[in-house]
């Protein structure tokens, strides 16, 4: 498998066919991330569904913070820890391989949580074909991943963090927004880019 490399904000990600290309509108999410952490609570910043690792790098590249990036895929995870010492940012880098909900423990506390979740409805994935099934694949609303991301940061976000969550629509964040009550999080903005948008979640 041949690797690639792609410009992302300042710096260079690579990553190959198993792995999401990185989407440039996506660094609008990692400028969100480093804004919130100048004026936020101290403490770690997690990624989840990390893909190459492009959004939290560059987050933290703007803003130093210890970083936690969470992926299923194996070659992703490889990738991210790649993708970190070429950044020159690997000493802040922590990567776990697994699902969400064993990769996390009842204890880790997090002062912003960036989600990548995949977004695109199952009946709509094969409009898609040169993407992984894996990182595209939301469920049946685009939503199930999502879902799982929420929770995580409901659990794990210090008092005064916020989570932003990459999804596809706006409609689908207004969905997102309407079940936090169960969460302990609210719907606190929702800014819209060429490829899809970003909503930052925060406690009540």
């Amino acid at each position: 498998m041949t690797a690639g490399t792609v410009e992302f904000g300042s710096l260079r990600i690579r990553y190959d066919d198993r792995v999401l290309r990185p989407r440039p509108w996506t660094a609008a999410q990692s400028e969100w991330g480093a804004e919130l952490l100048r004026t936020g609570p101290a403490g770690t910043v997690l990624e989840l569904c990390c893909g190459a690792g492009q959004i939290g790098l560059l987050t933290i590249a703007r803003e130093a913070r210890p970083l936690v990036c969470v992926d299923l895929n194996p070659v992703a995870c490889d990738f991210t820890r790649h993708n970190a010492t070429a950044a020159g940012v690997a000493e802040l880098v922590e990567v776990r391989e697994g699902a969400i909900d064993e990769m996390l423990q009842p204890q880790d506390r997090f002062a912003l949580v960036l989600a990548d979740p995949p977004w695109v409805r199952r009946a709509e994935t094969d409009r898609f074909p040169e993407d992984p099934l894996l990182a595209i694949d939301g469920g049946d609303d685009g939503l199930d991943v999502a879902w799982l991301c929420v929770g995580a940061a409901s659990a794990h976000l210090v008092d005064g963090g916020s989570a932003l969550l990459q999804l596809g629509t706006v409609e689908q964040a207004q969905r997102v927004g309407a079940g936090l009550a169960s969460y302990d999080l609210r719907l606190a903005e929702v800014r819209e880019h060429d490829g899809g948008v970003v909503a930052r979640l925060a406690r009540p």
